[in-house]
């Protein structure tokens, strides 16, 4: 008893300090730029005492809508990974495994071709990010039996994955060189840079709702970790359960791809990064990815628009990023899974 207490004190511990990263990072993105802003200032703003009017149209116009909507994507991808790779069972999911992150992908492309306006392109990725994973979910069901139906998904995914990505290559190959291609291009890289207030204000609900969701539901995703008929013979309705995390994980999923584009590897490498440090208590577990996706998030940005002399899409970096640390995973055996 006394070694478990000392164990949940520990990953209290982490969780805070987690917290602590989390609060230097955002105040490090609002602060480093093009225009540095001094952090004095920027508590001087928040405070309501006077500053610069530049400062504050950079800070509160530019910067805040941008870093709180890394901090909104970084977390739900965490997040979104993280209940899959529980629910699968499998580490190796990501939030895109259903499709929506392609769907949602088709739907911003087709958006930008039919010269929709950002309202518009953003709604329309939004609705195939859904549409996307009800197919995946109607090849489940109609073809997976018993024991296939999880196996059937994953196939299904992959299949309408491939399916809206070769309808993002025909978008591409009829869009206009000279304007719709690039626009499309730059759209599928990811970038924080179109993110808006009105967007923030958008997402805010649905994710701290499917927030709230994810973390009721951790005993419950510890005890499918046991296998689906132990959960079912402990009392847990296992397809309740695994519909309660697709809706969740989709929700969050779809909107963080219509409002910045395909970022990858955030919601594949972030869940191993937290579970090494807390374990794989999805109590946990949960609350950590968010914390560590929302940090991740807001380094990698601020490494993009500081960096380098023009803005570098952000999904490239998460990538090259993710990639040097997933190679590091592989090599730990029978380490934090």
């Amino acid at each position: 008893m006394d070694r478990y207490l000392v164990q949940q004190k520990k990953i209290k511990l982490k969780l805070l300090l987690l917290g602590g990263l989390l609060l230097i990072s955002t105040i490090l993105s609002l602060a480093i730029g093009r225009y540095y802003i001094p952090v004095d200032d920027i508590l001087r703003a928040f405070a309501g005492r006077e500053v610069p009017a530049e400062i504050t149209q950079v800070l509160f116009v530019v910067r805040l809508p941008r870093v709180l909507g890394g901090l909104l994507i970084g977390g739900a991808l965490s997040m979104a990974g993280a209940s899959y790779q529980g629910m699968f069972k499998n580490p190796l999911v990501s939030p895109d495994i259903l499709g929506s992150a392609a769907g949602a992908g088709f739907g911003a492309s087709l958006g930008i071709l039919l010269s929709f306006g950002a309202v518009g392109i953003k709604s329309t990725s939004f609705i195939f990010g859904l549409i996307a994973v009800l197919i995946t979910w109607f090849i489940s069901t109609r073809f997976g039996r018993g024991d296939d139906s999880l196996f059937l998904l994953i196939l299904g995914g992959i299949i309408v994955s491939s399916l809206f990505q070769s309808m993002i290559s025909l978008i591409k190959y009829a869009a206009d060189p000279t304007d719709k291609l690039p626009a499309i291009t730059f759209w599928l890289l990811g970038s924080l840079s179109k993110i808006t207030p009105k967007d923030v204000l958008l997402m805010i609900v649905p994710f701290l709702l499917c927030m709230v969701i994810l973390i009721c539901s951790a005993s419950k995703l510890n005890i499918l970790a046991l296998g689906e008929e132990e959960a079912k013979t402990m009392g847990v309705n296992t397809k309740r359960l695994q519909l309660l995390v697709i809706f969740t994980a989709t929700i969050l999923t779809a909107f963080s791809v219509s409002l910045c584009g395909m970022i990858g590897w955030v919601g594949l490498v972030i869940p191993h990064l937290a579970r090494m440090i807390v374990g794989p208590n999805f109590k946990a577990l949960i609350p950590a990815s968010l914390l560590l996706g929302c940090s991740y998030l807001l380094i990698i940005d601020t490494a993009c628009r500081s960096v380098f002399a023009v803005e570098i899409p952000l999904g490239v970096i998460t990538s090259l990023a993710g990639l040097p640390f997933f190679l590091y995973l592989l090599t730990k055996k029978n380490k934090g899974w």
